[in-house]
């Protein structure tokens, strides 16, 4: 865990993952700023470094390793059959 100043007007520091850390660090250094600045400016921003599209990022958050498409409808279709045929 490495510590970080998120606000530059504040003595509080948070932890963060090694590995974000590390991003940070990265994307700090290509920027030619601090990793305090930086993460004081995505947090101000609401932001992660490099972060993509929102929308394809929450659609991705549920993936659930599949690759052939799903039609939801039909799944209901055929659980309802199932259930009724069953007595489920």
């Amino acid at each position: 865990m490495t510590r970080i100043r998120l606000l530059p007007s504040s003595r509080d520091h948070r932890h963060l993952p090694d590995e974000l850390a590390a991003r940070l660090s990265a994307t700090a250094a290509r920027r030619g700023v601090g990793i305090d600045e930086l993460a004081a400016e995505l947090v101000s921003a609401g932001l992660t470094p490099e972060a993509g599209d929102p929308l394809e990022e929450f659609i991705g958050c549920g993936a659930s390793g599949r690759r052939e498409p799903f039609d939801i409808h039909r799944a209901r279709r055929e659980l309802v059959t199932h259930v009724l045929a069953n007595d489920v």
